[in-house]
């Protein structure tokens, strides 16, 4: 087998091996060859040459959200690494363990003026689980062993993202057919997920309560045990308020929550508010919720999670490191039902609000309002649903999905920079046909995800075009100035079916409401190529669309 003779490149490689890593995302260049040569050539790697690395960085980032496990990417020295940060800050928030290597020159070639060449180690500071910094020369091979098990441990064990640094001098292409260096494997510890706290007076402030609010952040699905549901569901004293990036499913739950709550009065705010919040799950997408937990305060805020408790809504006052099956597991016995009309008061208005809802669709104009409801009336069931952040993943949050359409989205961070890459890798590892449903400003900021040779036939995108970033409409200010359309909203013409033909993916466009029914059948139904459905809607009405939606349902 084909190795390089570096003994730093073996270590590393032997270690990816030993803990289990098996796909790594190779961006081109020189300085990494060592790297590049060890795991392209080693049978038990899977490897995926992507040349734009801000883009290859979210491929990884999708494949390790399916596979819950570390996807490796590797680029040459300089810049290259600097294009890797906007994956590693959502990695950092989305607890999606990332193993960034970089490739760097020795210590002594920084800063005297050689190309491509950057001050590389430590530069993710501030988003990383942890960065290891190794030294060229096989007189620090003990140290560098340490450093490479001290990363790819933290990013098994955290759920994370780490940096390994890798300076090598010159010759860099050099190769050897000899196992030139054993590495000791420092396997990870697993995870004690064991309850530290005493439940007993968690369980006493839990019962005394009339109103319990759960809010449920971003889960994979089934991360919750289905008695576990049932049990919060059961109770009359408690409302569970999720999120269509929750992935968790009843009856009884209200997954619509700026549906629910953004018609409602102060004095309506007061009754809904809670004297316990019980929160588990990643970012909330809701800004309303967030506002009105803030007004409106609970006595108590628990949040459960392994890693950390975020003070949202600037009342936390306990933080169950746990898992969230560990913690009800140990919690629900010790608590009982308590006599409240809680539950049924909201699941009331909850149930008015939806059939104010479908009364408002039945005349709704031609607008994003009215493709994302077709969208969702159409979409087949199990399927994977990749989401891209702004209007997209805030209008998904206004309809009811089915159970058995995965949802996913990057709220760790909310950016739009990297969803179709993103939803690209997390489509070659799901065994699920995956539609993402994207904006025009996401789909051709992130245009290089395309630039892939890795897309199932079975991937299908739909860019809803309004020409421009129409989320601004929506937000307080003037609209209708030169300032607001140029740096704001930044109106353009574009389209995707260019970029579809030169990247060979089937493509259609759909201009008006009485085409978009037959378009959407079709395009669910073919699966024998990537597919671009592209979906124009006017830019103008759909701010007071959905202004008239909310008062609407009222």
């Amino acid at each position: 087998m084909i190795a390089s003779t570096k003994i730093l490149s073996q270590t590393l490689i032997q270690l990816c091996l030993d803990k289990g890593i098996r796909h790594i995302v190779i961006s081109p260049g020189s300085r990494n060859a060592p790297l590049t040569i060890g795991f392209g050539n080693h049978p038990n790697f899977k490897c995926y040459s992507i040349v734009d690395e801000r883009c290859a960085a979210f491929f990884a980032l999708g494949m390790a959200q399916q596979l819950k496990q570390p996807v490796a990417v590797l680029c040459t020295s300089g810049s290259a690494l600097l294009n890797y940060y906007p994956a590693v800050a959502e990695a950092y928030y989305s607890n999606i363990p990332l193993v960034v290597i970089s490739a760097d020159r020795p210590a002594e070639r920084i800063d005297i003026g050689d190309g491509q060449t950057i001050r590389q180690p430590n530069v993710f500071e501030n988003h990383i689980l942890y960065s290891a910094n190794c030294t060229d020369g096989n007189q620090f091979q003990q140290k560098n062993e340490t450093e490479i098990n001290v990363a790819l441990n933290s990013a098994i064990e955290l759920n994370g993202p780490v940096h390994i640094n890798v300076p090598f001098s010159e010759p860099l292409y050099e190769t050897t057919n000899k196992q030139l260096a054993v590495p000791q494997n420092v396997p990870p510890q697993s995870a004690d997920l064991s309850i530290q706290d005493d439940l007993t007076p968690f369980a006493e402030q839990w019962n005394g309560s009339k109103k319990k609010l759960v809010l449920v952040g971003v889960l994979n699905p089934n991360s919750v045990e289905q008695q576990f549901i049932e049990a919060l569901a059961k109770d009359e004293s408690v409302l569970v308020l999720t999120e269509t990036t929750s992935n968790l499913h009843h009856d009884k739950f209200i997954s619509a929550i700026d549906q629910l709550i953004t018609p409602l009065s102060d004095s309506e705010f007061e009754d809904l508010r809670p004297e316990v919040l019980l929160t588990f799950g990643g970012m909330v997408v809701s800004k309303r919720i967030k506002n009105f937990l803030r007004n409106f305060p609970p006595k108590y805020h628990w949040h459960v999670d392994t890693k950390i408790a975020y003070d949202t809504y600037f009342v936390l006052s306990h933080h169950f490191k746990t898992s969230i099956n560990h913690f009800l597991n140990a919690f629900l016995p010790k608590t009982k039902s308590v006599q409240s009309d809680y539950q049924n008061r909201w699941l009331a208005v909850k149930s008015y609000r939806q059939n104010r809802h479908n009364l408002f669709l039945e005349n709704l104009l031609y607008s994003d309002f009215k493709v994302f409801c077709q969208i969702f009336q159409n979409l087949p069931q199990n399927l994977q649903l990749q989401l891209s952040n702004s209007a997209t993943v805030r209008y998904a949050q206004l309809f009811s999905l089915p159970a058995t359409v995965a949802v996913f989205c990057n709220r760790g961070t909310s950016g739009i920079d990297g969803s179709t890459s993103t939803a690209i890798g997390a489509a070659l590892t799901s065994k699920l046909p995956t539609v993402f449903i994207t904006g025009d400003l996401s789909f051709f900021y992130d245009s290089n995800a395309l630039w892939n040779n890795y897309i199932p036939n079975n991937f299908k995108i739909i860019i809803i075009n309004n020409g421009g970033g129409g989320i601004f409409r929506i937000l307080p200010g003037e609209k209708d100035t030169e300032v607001f359309d140029k740096f704001f909203e930044t109106k353009h013409n574009l389209n995707a079916k260019q970029l579809a033909e030169m990247f060979q993916f089937k493509y259609n466009a759909v201009q008006e409401n009485d085409e978009l029914g037959n378009c959407l059948a079709a395009f669910f139904t073919k699966d024998d190529k990537p597919s671009i459905l592209e979906i124009f809607t006017p830019a103008h009405i759909n701010d007071k669309v959905l202004i008239d939606y909310f008062k609407f349902i009222a």
